[in-house]
């Protein structure tokens, strides 16, 4: 009777060990492999990608250096962009901002224009406060920005390839501070662009509220302090783009570590382990999946501490890819 009673007691405790045994977790902190491997593990609040993904760094597409090699010494230039219009400090008592840029510097053949045929071409991004840029293409044109709300807001602008690598020469970069007074823009509605296209912002809202101007406009931001001016990845991808998605930036007052600064980009992909980037040159990865992806970009110190500046070294916007 007692053998019995005990062999009934260690099954009893074989069964419990084995119900609250935690279950192995695959991939813990997101990152298997080499230092180029990214793994992805969902947390709370995410959105969550079709399936799983091993993001890989990889070398500049061929299909780009043969861009690159078709160009002639465009990629060599080094244009410069004055802001005619808004000026710095200007009142603009419209919802509709028109914006006016003047190239000049080193050309070699760089021209901002669209092909008809391939949709794609040199042009210049043009980003409202913080939010995903718009292309700019016909320069002799004004670019207009319509449905801006009232309050103050900043216009940074620079010269883009057809890839949309950006131009990273000094003076290519230009920053200016302006305010829309009695605009009478409908503060229910995104801004657009001259194309009645949304500008559309993950990280802001254009609407000034009090105190909350850090988070939606330039209050706080000064164009005298490092700042990171997220580029790429930028909207849908599909086809062969969904092959090699590159991730570009502008930085302004900062030099990154591995160009003998202090500073590093550090970078996450679906709320997943963070990596860092300690050159300011694009980079590119390989390994999507279909899905809707946020790319989280900041501008951190040697210890890794975020360096603020107006809440702008801090963006994430949201890709789609669909291959």
């Amino acid at each position: 009777m007692k053998l019995t009673k005990f062999f009934v007691f260690l099954v009893a405790l074989a069964l419990f060990a084995a119900c609250s045994k935690e279950p192995t977790q695959l991939n813990p902190g997101g990152y298997t492999g080499t230092n180029k491997d990214i793994g992805n593990n969902k947390t709370e609040g995410e959105t969550e990608p079709s399936a799983a993904q091993n993001l890989t760094e990889v070398d500049r597409p061929q299909k780009i250096q043969e861009m690159m090699a078709s160009r002639g010494n465009q990629d060599k230039a080094a244009p410069t962009l004055k802001s005619v219009e808004p000026t710095n400090g200007a009142i603009v008592g419209s919802s509709t901002v028109k914006v006016k840029l003047e190239l000049g510097g080193e050309l070699m053949g760089y021209e901002p224009m669209k092909d008809p045929q391939t949709g794609m071409g040199n042009h210049i991004h043009v980003i409202l406060d913080n939010q995903p840029y718009e292309a700019y293409y016909n320069l002799d044109q004004e670019f207009e920005l319509k449905n801006v709300a009232d309050g103050e807001h900043t216009l940074r602008v620079f010269p883009s390839r057809p890839w949309h690598e950006s131009y990273k020469n000094s003076g290519a970069f230009q920053m200016v501070k302006f305010t829309v007074k009695n605009g009478g823009a409908d503060t229910t509605k995104p801004a657009t662009t001259n194309s009645n296209q949304m500008m559309s912002n993950t990280n802001s809202s254009a609407t000034p509220e009090g105190k909350e101007m850090k988070k939606s406009t330039a209050g706080a931001v000064d164009a005298s302090k490092p700042l990171l001016t997220y580029s790429r990845p930028k909207g849908d991808y599909k086809g062969a783009d969904v092959e090699n998605i590159m991730i570009d930036f502008w930085l302004s007052n900062a030099k990154l570590v591995g160009d003998g600064g202090e500073y590093r980009v550090k970078y996450s992909i679906d709320g997943g382990e963070p990596k860092f980037i300690d050159k300011w040159q694009p980079i590119w990865l390989s390994g999507w999946t279909n899905g809707k992806h946020p790319i989280k970009l900041e501008l951190v110190d040697k210890n890794g501490n975020l360096v603020d500046n107006g809440g702008y070294n801090s963006t994430t916007q949201e890709i789609t890819v669909a291959k």
